[in-house]
C-alpha cells in the first residue's frame, strides 16, 4: 500500500479501535489487490461484536473530515474524504457473527449464491490487517487460506448454470423478450444478472475466490486460465446488443453460453 494511504489507514484504525466493540480493522479492495490506480478510494473494513450506531460513527468520522456521510443503504457504512490528504474512504462495518456466517456458508457448508458466491471469502483473505484484538481476524484469515472446495465448485455451477438458458425463465429468454418490446431497462437488468452468474461460474471453475464487481474482464483474463478463447469479444457483443436494444441479443448470448459450455465440458463439469 502507498505510504500516504497507509498513514491514513493507520490513523483511522487507531481511532476506531478505541471503541470496545471493535474487534478488528483491515484494508481490502484495490489497495490490496494490485488494481489500484490514481485517485483510488480506500476500502476499510471494521469488524465488531455488535453493530456500531450511526451517531457514534459520525462523531468519530467528523474528526477526519468535513464531508462525513452515513450510507447505511447497503448495510452499515460511511464515506468521507480525509481532510489532510484528500483520500476518499469507504468504510464498511460488519459484525463478527455475520462475517463468520458468510465464510462458513461457502467454506464449510458449500452453499452457492446467484452470482458473487465467494466475494466475502476474497475480501477477508486479501485484507491487510491494521488492528486485530486477540488475533480474531488473523484466525479467520487462516481459515480462508484453504484450497477451493470441490463441492463448492459443483454447487456454484449447479446453481448458476441452469438460469443462463436452460429453464423457462432463463436470462436468455428474458433478454429476448425484453429486446422484442424494446425494453432497455429490463435488458440492462437481465444482462447484469446474466454476467453475475457467468462470472461466478468462471471464477469457480478456476478455483479462484470471486474478486467483486469491478474490472471483471481484466481480472478474469489475469486469474482464469480456464476460460472461453473469445471471452472478451463475446462479452462485448452481448453488452453492445444490450445497450442498443437489438434482437441480436439472443444470438450474442447464445454464443457466449455455447463457449462456456465447451469450457465446462472440457473440465468435466457439463455432460
Amino acid at each position: 500500500m502507498d505510504q500516504k494511504y497507509a498513514s491514513v489507514a493507520e490513523k483511522v484504525a487507531q481511532r476506531f479501535s478505541q471503541i470496545p466493540e471493535i474487534v478488528a480493522v483491515a484494508v481490502s479492495g484495490s489497495q490490496t489487490s494490485g488494481a489500484v490506480s490514481a485517485g483510488s478510494d480506500m476500502d476499510i473494513y471494521f469488524y465488531s461484536t455488535t453493530e456500531i450506531p450511526a451517531p457514534v460513527r459520525t462523531t468519530i468520522g467528523a474528526e477526519f473530515s468535513d464531508d462525513f456521510e452515513v450510507n447505511d443503504f447497503w448495510g452499515a457504512g460511511n464515506e468521507w474524504t480525509d481532510r489532510d490528504t484528500g483520500i476518499h474512504i469507504d468504510a464498511i462495518f460488519w459484525t463478527t457473527d455475520w462475517i463468520i456466517g458468510q465464510i462458513d456458508r461457502v467454506l464449510v457448508r458449500h452453499e452457492a449464491s446467484m452470482g458473487y458466491t465467494t466475494c466475502f471469502w476474497h475480501t477477508v483473505s486479501r485484507s491487510q490487517i491494521l488492528f486485530d484484538r486477540n488475533n480474531w481476524l488473523g484466525r479467520l484469515q487462516r481459515q480462508t487460506s484453504q484450497d477451493y472446495p470441490e463441492p463448492l465448485v459443483k454447487a456454484i455451477v449447479a446453481n448458476n448454470y441452469p438460469v443462463l438458458r436452460q429453464i423457462s425463465s432463463s436470462y436468455l429468454k428474458q433478454l429476448e423478450k425484453a429486446a422484442s418490446r424494446d425494453d432497455r431497462i429490463s435488458l440492462n437488468h437481465r444482462t447484469a444478472a446474466l454476467f453475475a452468474s457467468y462470472f461466478d461460474i468462471l471464477f469457480a471453475i478456476n478455483r479462484v475466490p470471486h474478486p467483486g464487481e469491478k474490472r471483471l474482464i481484466d481480472l478474469a483474463e489475469k486469474l482464469c486460465p480456464i476460460r472461453p478463447v473469445r471471452m472478451r469479444a463475446e462479452i462485448e457483443a452481448v453488452l453492445e446488443a444490450s445497450v442498443h436494444g437489438t434482437t441480436q441479443i439472443g444470438v450474442a448470448t447464445n454464443r457466449l453460453i455455447d463457449s462456456l459450455d465447451e469450457t465446462l465440458k472440457s473440465e468435466g463439469l457439463l455432460a
